[in-house]
């Protein structure tokens, strides 16, 4: 039997995968997850281009649902359209949250707080928005996050905008806010980032905001 230890996370960079296929490699390790044959997990990654929405029959922020540049994929998270494609960090945490504090709202402001803190490491003045989830720099949004739970098991994440192309948002009414602006790292750094280097400066935070939640462990 795999022993794991209770702080232990690994981190995987996956490179650029096809949304579906990380769907289906989410849910194995979520079930991996819930019978502890794999640490807590952060997949980062990138997407081939595509459109995601939770399951709703309100389409309202897909604008053109007939003439969408890329395809749309209904998933078992909260919120409206939002889009994932080349140059965009997205990240997937597999948790297990009986070993944190059982709490989705305190979980959604660990993420918030992690990406904040590389915003702020680069220089980026980034701040959160009340009542809104994600990250925001002005009035202009950087971040995405929508998460889904299983049994206390945890999959789905963020999308941090990093790279200065964002022209795969201009079909959609982003995370379903009227009149919002996108914006990335690049564009607010004027630097060269890649996804993969975002990813590595990520790390830390997320160990340190993750930490803030976790559960002292019986003997």
């Amino acid at each position: 039997m795999v022993t794991i230890e209770p702080h232990e996370i690994d981190f995987r960079w996956v490179g650029r995968l096809e949304y579906l296929s990380a769907l289906r490699l989410q849910e194995d390790l979520v079930q991996q997850r819930k019978l502890g044959r794999m640490p807590d997990t952060v997949l980062f990654l990138e997407h081939e281009p595509v459109y995601t929405i939770g399951r709703s029959s309100d389409r309202t922020s897909l604008l053109d649902g007939d003439a969408l540049p890329h395809p749309v994929v209904e998933i078992n998270r909260g919120g409206k359209a939002t889009f994932h494609g080349p140059g965009q960090l997205v990240g997937y945490l597999i948790l297990d949250l009986h070993l944190y504090r059982q709490d989705l709202h305190a979980y959604l402001r660990s993420l918030e707080s992690a990406i904040l803190d590389v915003c702020a490491s680069l220089g980026v003045n980034a701040t959160r928005r009340e009542g809104l989830t994600g990250v925001w720099v002005e009035g202009r949004k950087i971040a995405s996050i929508g998460v889904g739970v299983r049994h206390w098991v945890t999959m789905h994440g963020f999308a941090l905008n990093v790279s200065s192309d964002l022209s795969g948002f201009d079909s959609i009414v982003p995370c379903g806010i009227q009149d919002v602006e996108m914006t990335s790292i690049n564009r607010e750094t004027g630097g060269n980032y890649t996804p993969e280097e975002i990813s590595e400066k990520l790390q830390g935070p997320i160990l340190h905001r993750l930490a803030e939640l976790r559960q002292p462990v019986a003997a």
